[in-house]
């Protein structure tokens, strides 16, 4: 396997992923603050909203997890994973299998992450609702999405050892919700578990939702360059959104060079200019790129397989 070369980057870039643990936890404990002094709920709306946002980055790091780069440690990359995997109602071992077919057959049929906008024969209709249903709640949604590549017949996840480890962490994910649960109701703290994990999950999950589709949803390129959408943000506050979800709007790097961490992926920004006509120039920030999105909505659709086929009604 070809190693790639290393960038030196500084350690605050290197440590993105612990700094936006700690300021959701900070959030966190402003908001309980806010919630305990019984101080209008006024002031706890944007502490839920800056807490989802440290919450999406965190998801983020499960992405890396799965990639083996959040930690140098194997073992303490693998207990990362699992533990951000149980409180996203996520497998991590089926994250990782599933979205190795993401990278191996990106934006083709065979690519279960983009399920059913890969798909030609899909239904526009069937496409439109399953990107509402994503967009609007993602938190459901996405392990719903993983647990079909999962169950369905002709899974590419064959491997047995893969597939009891799966069944490992799903059932580890039930025993430790159905522990929370019983101890938030005993304790009787639905209101701060409400406001402290449910609004801010909910949230989450629809903002990691939109930026998959940010990310690939409405291209029809067959290259990475031509079926990713990437932002490239001059500004201080575009560099620090990217920061805090780990460099992740660079995500057509990543796909180019998906073995090294994230805080290299911003030194080979070039690498994402365009170059061929079908090429996309990178948007300086999400909120040009979602323009581009919601356009694509009423029609839904992933890969250079649609060229040539008849619009799906």
């Amino acid at each position: 396997m070809k190693t790639e070369p290393s960038v030196k980057t500084h350690w605050v870039s290197r440590s993105a992923f612990q700094i936006v643990v700690f300021l959701f936890l900070f959030a966190e404990i402003g908001l309980w603050a806010v919630l305990h002094s019984g101080a209008s709920l006024w002031w706890a709306l944007p502490l839920v909203l800056v807490a989802s946002h440290f919450m999406h980055g965190a998801a983020v790091g499960f992405h890396e997890a799965t990639h083996g780069l959040l930690r140098k440690n194997r073992r303490f990359n693998e207990f990362d994973g699992v533990l951000l995997g149980v409180f996203s109602f996520m497998s991590f071992s089926l994250y990782r299998a599933a979205h190795q077919t993401h990278h191996a057959y990106f934006a083709t049929e065979r690519d279960e992450e983009l399920w059913p906008f890969v798909f030609t024969k899909a239904p526009r209709w069937s496409r439109v609702l399953v990107a509402f249903l994503e967009l609007t709640c993602g938190i459901l949604y996405t392990p719903f999405l993983f647990l079909r590549s999962f169950l369905r017949k002709g899974s590419p996840i064959r491997s047995p050892k893969v597939r009891k480890r799966i069944w490992m962490e799903l059932a580890l994910m039930v025993v430790v919700w159905i522990g929370i649960i019983a101890a938030v109701s005993y304790w009787e703290v639905w209101y701060y578990f409400g406001w402290m994990y449910l609004a801010p999950a909910f949230i989450a999950g629809n903002l990691q939702s939109w930026r998959k589709y940010v990310e690939h949803v409405g291209l029809t390129g067959n290259t990475v360059n031509s079926a990713t959408r990437h932002i490239v943000a001059e500004g201080w506050t575009g560099r620090l959104v990217a920061f805090t979800l780990l460099h992740e709007p660079y995500h057509g790097v990543h796909h180019l060079h998906v073995g090294i961490p994230h805080s290299e992926l911003p030194h080979r920004k070039d690498e994402i200019l365009p170059k061929t006509p079908d090429e996309r120039a990178p948007f300086p920030s999400y909120r040009h790129a979602m323009l581009d999105v919601l356009r694509s909505l009423r029609d839904p659709r992933v890969g250079a397989q649609w060229h040539g086929n008849a619009k799906q009604t």
